[in-house]
């Protein structure tokens, strides 16, 4: 039973993983067409659906966490997909003067490259049980230029918001005094 439960995660995570790395693909994909044919003003309209999906896929690897289908700790999952869920949901699609910023084009392509990176890995993990060692490595290298890429647009855009986020009051609590 023991063989039986451990090929059904194994086969759960290989399509999780791989179904993820399409959609990242696709973000990746869709936001350099967009940039090389349109310009970074139309990168967020371009990759909005599949963004958010593939996005909010991630609430899944808290899950995973939960009940211990990955090793990876809560405590780690949980703070950074609820601050990428935020920049998702909260600022780019709640407001769309944030969108045509050159910022999305910057955070967009940190991301997917970063996904595309850890989804495959994870994906040739369940499949073959290994992953190559230009991917452990890529894994393990990128992040010297996409984390600072990917955090520096993220808190710029959050920075961009905070005018749009005062005049609309959404989010807002307006205390008594």
């Amino acid at each position: 039973m023991a063989g039986f439960l451990s090929l059904l995660r194994r086969i759960y995570l290989s399509v999780y993983n791989w179904t993820v790395f399409v959609g990242w693909f696709q973000v990746l994909y869709l936001a350099v067409k967009t940039v090389r044919e349109s310009g970074h003003q139309h990168v967020y309209s371009a990759v909005e659906r599949p963004l958010q999906l593939a996005q909010t896929a991630a609430i899944l690897e808290i899950f995973h966490s939960l009940v211990g289908l990955v090793r990876s700790p809560v405590s780690a999952t949980l703070p950074q997909i609820a601050s990428r869920l935020y920049l998702t949901w909260f600022i780019l699609w709640s407001f769309p003067q944030t969108q045509t910023h050159i910022l999305v084009t910057s955070l967009v392509i940190s991301w997917s490259i970063t996904e595309i990176i850890r989804y495959s890995f994870f994906g040739l993990k369940e499949v073959l049980g290994f992953a190559p060692s230009w991917l452990l490595w890529l894994r393990y290298s990128t992040f010297l230029l996409l984390y600072p890429t990917g955090i520096t647009s993220e808190v710029g855009l959050i920075y961009v918001a905070l005018p749009f986020i005062k005049e609309s009051e959404k989010y807002c609590i307006r205390m008594p005094n």
